[in-house]
């Protein structure tokens, strides 16, 4: 198979595991962090880059920086609301973006957990879309699921190539 076709499907695939999740448990297991996340898996897919570590662990620190931020500056709205321009609300919500994507960038760097789809999450976080506890903790879940399917594409493709190659011979 073509490898672009083969990155496309294996993308569609990763990102049908957690559309799947979140329509069959109403919760909210499909964020936009999650597609370059997929797209990045399927593209790099033995790289360092795409390390469980790497991945886990980006977006890991992003949940934790996004509510760090949005919790210690109070911020009580989200980035869909309308806020009055000039207004203290709106100024937290931003500083709240900045802090959170500062720290993200630096725990990623420090603990060689480099993985830059993980700066979207913290934005998700804390912009306040996704920002209460429990979504966090569903976010990270929601990663360790999306890589634990392209585990298992991986593995699957492997088991698939190792018989097939012996079935030809």
């Amino acid at each position: 198979m073509d490898d672009r076709t083969g990155t496309t499907i294996h993308t569609g695939l990763l990102i049908s595991t957690t559309a799947a999740m979140a329509w069959l448990s109403g919760l909210p297991m499909l964020f936009p962090s999650l597609g370059p996340s997929a797209f990045v898996l399927a593209l790099f897919q033995d790289s360092e880059a795409t390390s469980p570590r790497r991945v886990i662990g980006g977006h890991a620190i992003g949940v934790a920086a996004g509510l760090l931020a949005y919790h210690l500056l109070g911020v009580t709205i989200s980035i869909t609301a309308t806020a009055d321009p000039g207004s203290l609300e709106a100024l937290r919500l931003g500083a709240s973006g900045v802090i959170a994507t500062t720290l993200t960038a630096g725990g990623m760097l420090w603990t060689d957990t480099r993985h830059p789809p993980a700066c979207a999450t913290t934005l998700i976080v804390s912009l306040g879309l996704l920002s209460r506890p429990f979504e966090g903790v569903l976010i990270v879940a929601t990663v360790v699921v999306l890589v634990a399917a392209h585990e298992l594409l991986l593995a699957t493709a492997r088991v698939g190539a190792r018989y097939g190659n012996r079935l030809r011979s």
